[in-house]
């Protein structure tokens, strides 16, 4: 399998496994939506809100380059999925997931009889109202190292959003 495929299939793993735990549905999108810079929807089955189901769209991305510092992970973003992620009043919101993985694929999972720790996190921003660039090809994205998806960030996020929050 192609490496960049093989990172991809790893996040949608780490983003199912977060939305499982938290009690969501995980849906990977269809090529149509994929085109238009959707790759993941997260719905909170039996949380109805205002406007049905509270959504949640996911750009997903995936790199074992090292792109961190202190404060943030540095994610040179194509300018394409740049100007679809700052679309404003966007329902459901679309957010960007950067997902972090070690270089090597043999470092990636870690399994004994007692766990299955899967050695990945990712990072969550909204780029939604940012102004748009006369970048050609890409855009460095700062995403918070405090922005790490977790369940609970997953449920802070998805209950905003229910409540009609941006």
């Amino acid at each position: 399998m192609d490496s960049n495929i093989q990172k991809e299939e790893f996040s949608y793993a780490y983003i199912q496994a977060l939305a499982s735990t938290a009690g969501y549905a995980f849906q990977r999108t269809t090529t149509p939506l994929d085109n238009a810079g959707i790759d993941v929807t997260i719905t909170g089955i039996g949380e109805r809100a205002t406007r049905g189901f509270p959504q949640l769209y996911l750009q997903v991305k995936s790199t074992s380059l090292n792109l961190l510092d202190d404060r943030f992970i540095k994610y040179p973003l194509r300018v394409k999925n740049y100007e679809e992620l700052r679309k404003e009043n966007q329902y459901p919101p679309l957010i960007l997931v950067v997902v972090l993985m070690p270089e090597y694929v043999d470092d990636w999972l870690e399994q004994s009889s007692a766990k299955l720790c899967q050695k990945s996190c990712g990072y969550w921003i909204s780029l939604e109202g940012e102004p748009p660039t006369e970048n050609k090809r890409a855009v460095t994205v700062y995403l918070p190292r405090a922005n790490l998806l977790t369940v609970s960030a997953l449920k802070s996020l998805m209950q905003r959003f229910a409540m009609g929050e941006n």
